[in-house]
Parts: C-alpha cells; sequence; structure tokens
C-alpha cells in the first residue's frame, strides 16, 4: 500500500508539471490544461481517501506516541 501511496505522489507532481507546461506554451484555458489540473485534484484527493481508510484499517500508523 506504501508503494500505491508513493506512486500516486509521483503521478499527482507529473500532472502539476505538465499543467504548468501547457500554462506557459499556450492559453490559461487551454483544454489540456483543464484536464491536468481535472486529474491532479482527483487523485490527490483520492490519495487523501486512501490514507483515511489505511489509518482506519491499520495499514499505516502515525510515528510517534
Amino acid at each position: 500500500m506504501k508503494l500505491v501511496a508513493i506512486l500516486l505522489l509521483l503521478v499527482i507532481v507529473l500532472l502539476l508539471g505538465r499543467a504548468m507546461l501547457q500554462l506557459v506554451r499556450g492559453p490559461a484555458g487551454s483544454p489540456k490544461l483543464v484536464r491536468s489540473l481535472t486529474w491532479r485534484v482527483a487523485l490527490s484527493i483520492g490519495l487523501f481517501g486512501l490514507l483515511l481508510i489505511g489509518y482506519y484499517f491499520g495499514w499505516w500508523r502515525p510515528n510517534g506516541a
């Protein structure tokens, strides 16, 4: 499960970089830019949900007492 979370973080960062390139190269409202940012937000929400589910089921425990 930790590998899935790390991969999701990597994909989120890559999509953010792709959106930045689209913003620099083209108009601000281009469909590619909007699509990249939409996927980034959706994956971020999914990652947050995955972390909450992992904490609930005990897959991840916080560090510290």
